[in-house]
């Protein structure tokens, strides 16, 4: 017998699948899904079967044999389907996405499972997860829904997670298991205790942070499982090998750590809703502040649930005071933080109470420049400005990781007049700490936490333990902190002025995020201060008013004046060289082979906004159509150029930056 089998590595530069599929022979009769390895070049690599064939006749080569299948359960076929499917939907290779479908390591010699013993059964019922009338409609509403994609449009603190709970326990007792994505594992305990409680010995969390061999593990335990699970894990869980999948939760679904930003790239949510039309499942988009294309989407499916009313009676609407930060009289004891603000602070420590102050930017300070000539501490590899870490004393880029030493003199004009401008969470750290010197001061982002220490972290927030809290976005996924008091937003308006067709939805969500972690009933009153250099910018008033709906039609109407998604599909192609002048030379090429293509606009040939980079200078273009099938074609008649070899797009691009 022959087969098609789908390698696990490039071996053909190609974007069509059928041009990866090779033929093999095998006496063993596997089925589709079976993993093998393959004999591939001078190795022996992993393969994954995807059908029987009949080769043509009087082949000039031997069909190879299949070296060996391995002794695993076969792939679920809706993952075999989805690879097909995102390798043309993205016009990615097959064997790229084929390795998003098996753990690393896959054939190292490893410790073999204890076999299941027990049949894992909930020990609660459904009658034991707490809905209110609220939320008894919105389950309701949604088992009406004909459209196997769903939006769960929940403002913060409504109890999206009980609706998740009773969905999966439906499916549970028809013994299929639920696939719950979140943007951070690592912020998700209160979730995962949530479903432990309902679901005891059936939850397997999957992240990236795991070790290969955990990684591996739990994969086998996954794919070797004849009984339900819950499986609970970042965007990559969506690949989990379950043989009887039942559901598709999305948490947070408007979180970009949804995109994977690298080769090859998807989105999750449409993977999801791809899996969940094939396997004709439910698949919940779950968010307060849904993406414009998902709403958008929802409403033309009517496959759209509300969810309006806090979970808990006590909820409230907190407080919220709008500072100029135009106006130095609201700062006379500290420039970074208001007098209304700092009163607030003291208030909260006399009553035991704790303060979040949020800035969407780690480090000291942005900017190093020489006062005297101008020089500015620009990142070698990248071009980029250099970020002053103060704890450490080192210049720090964001981008690629490199550090060096704070200069003493300038290296241009070697004047001392060196000067750091501009501010970040350690900066606002330190700043706090002179205003407070008895506070139990903590700083919660990316550059001093890890995994366990932002669970340790988060609870001695929970406990009560700190003070006041510093951080960036981490501190707006979700998080229930219920003893905080008071949020302080010390500049709002920071991701507004970025060239990015969505950057104003981006710091919508992001405000709304963060304000909504007060008020949600644990306390008597709550308080916001938003500091603003434009208080009446449309989206930071629409934010304060926890008006989705305003802020999505102001969006929409701007995407549909500039043929953006939902209304236009896009992609960005670019080319990066060793030198500016040929990588001019390059994109412009490319330009004139696209102004030949129908039916696409054509952006003019534009620098990228990180235009040098280790690898060079990026140019890029952007295309739009009304149609997905018109970008593939534009995109797949320049493939064929060997004079554009290093051309590279991204398909569905969340931003543009």
């Amino acid at each position: 017998m022959y087969y098609q089998v789908i390698p696990t590595k490039i071996f053909r530069q190609t974007t069509d699948p059928s041009e990866s599929l090779l033929t093999y022979s095998s006496p063993d009769k596997p089925a589709p899904g079976q993993i093998v390895l393959i004999p591939l070049g001078k190795a022996i690599t992993p393969g994954i079967i995807y059908k029987s064939t009949t080769p043509p006749e009087n082949l000039p080569y031997k069909i190879k044999s299949i070296h060996t299948p391995l002794n695993l359960p076969p792939l679920p076929s809706h993952l075999l389907k989805s690879a097909l499917w995102l390798s043309q939907y993205y016009l990615s290779p097959l064997p790229a996405i084929a390795n998003l479908l098996l753990p690393k390591g896959l054939i190292k010699n490893r410790r073999k499972l204890s076999e299941e013993k027990n049949t894992t059964k909930a020990t609660q019922s459904p009658q034991d997860i707490p809905l209110n009338q609220s939320q008894k409609t919105a389950l309701e509403n949604l088992q009406k829904i004909k459209s196997h994609t769903k939006l769960l449009h929940g403002i913060t603190g409504s109890g999206k997670t009980n609706l998740y709970l009773t969905l999966a326990m439906e499916q549970f007792k028809k013994s299929h298991s639920s696939i719950i994505l979140v943007p951070e594992i690592s912020l998700t305990s209160q979730l995962v205790q949530e479903f432990q409680r309902f679901f005891p010995d059936s939850v397997i969390t999957i992240h990236s942070k795991q070790t290969e061999a955990s990684r591996h593990q739990t994969w086998q335990k996954i794919i070797s499982s004849n009984q339900p699970l819950i499986i609970i894990g970042a965007r990559s869980a969506i690949f989990s090998p379950l043989q009887n999948l039942g559901l598709i939760i999305i948490d947070e679904a408007h979180d970009p750590a949804y995109y994977q930003e690298n080769p090859p790239r998807y989105s999750a949510l449409r993977l999801a809703s791809f899996i969940a039309n094939t396997k004709n499942i439910d698949c919940i988009y779950g968010t307060a502040t849904p993406l414009i294309e998902d709403y958008y989407l929802a409403e033309k499916n009517h496959a759209y649930v509300s969810l309006t009313k806090r979970a808990k009676e006590t909820a409230f609407t907190p407080k919220i005071e709008l500072i100029d930060l135009k106006n130095s009289n609201s700062f006379t004891k500290n420039r970074y933080f208001s007098d209304p603000l700092i009163k607030n602070i003291v208030q909260n420590l006399e009553k035991h109470q704790q303060t979040l102050i949020f800035h969407n930017r780690r480090g000291s300070a942005p900017l190093t420049i020489c006062t005297h000539c101008g020089w500015q501490a620009l990142c070698p590899n990248c071009a980029l400005p250099l970020t002053l870490h103060s704890d450490s004393f080192k210049l720090v880029c964001h981008t690629c990781g490199h550090t060096e030493p704070v200069p003493k003199v300038c290296p241009v004009c070697s004047h001392t007049d060196i000067i750091h401008k501009g501010f970040g969470t350690k900066l606002l750290e330190t700043e706090l700490k002179k205003l407070f010197k008895n506070a139990k001061i903590a700083r919660f982002d990316a550059d001093n936490t890890t995994e366990n220490s932002l669970n340790q972290l988060y609870q001695q927030i929970k406990a009560g333990e700190i003070d006041i809290l510093v951080g960036t976005q981490l501190l707006a996924k979700g998080l229930d902190l219920p003893k905080l008091a008071t949020v302080g937003i010390v500049q709002a308006d920071g991701g507004l002025s970025l060239p990015d067709y969505s950057s104003e939805e981006r710091s919508f969500h992001l405000l709304t995020q963060v304000i909504g972690r007060v008020g949600r009933g644990h306390l008597d009153e709550a308080s916001v201060f938003i500091q603003t250099y434009q208080p009446d910018h449309p989206i930071i008033q629409f934010a304060i008013q926890n008006d989705y709906l305003s802020a999505y039609q102001y969006l929409l109407a701007k995407r549909k004046q500039g043929h953006f998604p939902p209304y236009f599909y896009m992609a960005k192609l670019y080319i990066t060289q060793k030198t500016e002048q040929t990588t001019i030379k390059k994109i412009r090429e490319l330009h004139t082979l696209l102004r030949s293509e129908k039916n696409i606009f054509l952006s003019a040939p534009t620098p990228a906004f990180h235009e040098f980079s280790p690898s060079g200078y990026t140019w890029q273009i952007i295309i739009k159509a009304t149609s997905r099938q018109s970008l593939i074609s534009a995109i797949l008649s320049i493939q064929t150029h060997t004079s554009l070899s290093n051309l590279r797009y991204i398909l569905d691009p969340p931003s543009l930056l």
